[in-house]
Parts: structure tokens; C-alpha cells; sequence
């Protein structure tokens, strides 16, 4: 999972630098793995096929609740970004980063379903966008608002970016 100073470090530069910050959603993001070994499972009630009670079925692609689902999803996920282009960095794993010319690149932030891309032009990132949706099931959420429980607030004209978990800190009150 992405590191909480991943996420200051790339905000930082939303700011400082006037970058574009969008987000996106995968839509039922471990239904997307591929699976390695064979997982056999009972036949779920309402799909028992008559005369065959007593078989199983194969998993063919990962389902939540399986224990390697996170780490299919993210094998998947690393493997489509590789092959368009983008890197991990070695600080984070979960920070994908394409450099597009000497002073233009993308980063990629990833959460386990939830990512955050940054970059000069919004050209590029929408190019990311299109291509990650016909990769996946994904929700466009446009410019980011939050991430992680955490409200994001900018004043572009300022280059300042404000965070704030003011919401996640009442909720947390009320608990205890």
C-alpha cells in the first residue's frame, strides 16, 4: 500500500509545481486477478448444478475474500502499467512514474482500488485515464477531493494544497 509520506511528497509537488491531481476508482478491483494456483470451491447455494451436487469448480480468477486476491489484483495491476511504459519506484512500490520528456512526467499513486494520477498535462493524464479503463472497470472521480479519509483543498493561484482529517478525527471521537 501506498505510504502516507508518498502521498505528502506527490501533493507537495501538485502544489509547488501547478500539477493536475486526479482520481480514480477501480470498480471491484480483486475480481481482476489472474490466478496462479489451482483453487477448487463447493458450488455457492443457488448455482448447484442438478445431478452434479457433489463437484466443485475451479477458480479461474481470483474472488474477494481470497487471501491472495490483494496480491493478484496488484501483480495485474503492476503488469499493466509496466507494459505501458510506467516504473515503480524503489521507495514505494505503489508509486508508478512515466517520464514523458525532460521536464514532463505522470506519477501514479495506488491504494489498493483507489489512485491518485499527477501531471503537467491534462492531455497525458487523460490519456492514462482512457487506457486504465479499457484495462479495467474504473470510476473517473476527476480532481481529487480525497484520499485515504483525508479532504484535499487547493488555492491554485497561492500553489498552496491543504489537508485536512478533520471528518476521520470526529468519527474516530465518536467511537470512543
Amino acid at each position: 500500500m501506498v505510504k502516507m509520506s508518498s502521498i505528502r511528497i506527490v501533493l507537495s509537488w501538485v502544489a509547488t509545481l501547478d500539477l493536475e491531481v486526479e482520481q480514480m476508482d477501480v470498480k471491484t478491483a480483486f475480481l481482476h486477478g489472474d490466478m496462479e494456483e489451482e483453487i477448487y470451491i463447493k458450488q455457492p447455494d443457488g448455482f448447484l448444478v442438478e445431478g452434479k451436487e457433489d463437484h466443485v469448480w475451479r477458480l479461474r480468477k481470483s474472488l474477494y475474500g481470497l487471501k491472495q486476491a490483494p496480491r493478484q489484483w496488484y501483480k495485474k495491476f503492476g503488469f499493466v502499467m509496466c507494459d505501458q511504459g510506467y516504473k515503480k519506484t524503489t521507495f514505494d512500490h505503489c508509486v508508478f512514474v512515466k517520464k514523458i520528456s525532460n521536464n514532463d512526467f505522470i506519477i501514479l499513486l495506488l491504494y489498493v482500488d483507489d489512485m491518485l494520477i499527477v501531471g503537467k498535462d491534462t492531455s497525458m493524464t487523460n490519456r492514462l485515464k482512457k487506457q486504465l479503463s479499457e484495462s479495467f472497470d474504473m470510476k473517473d472521480m476527476g480532481f481529487a477531493k480525497q484520499i485515504l479519509g483525508i479532504r484535499i483543498m487547493r488555492d491554485r493561484q497561492e500553489n498552496k494544497l491543504w489537508l485536512s482529517q478533520k471528518h476521520y478525527v470526529k468519527r474516530v471521537l465518536q467511537r470512543f
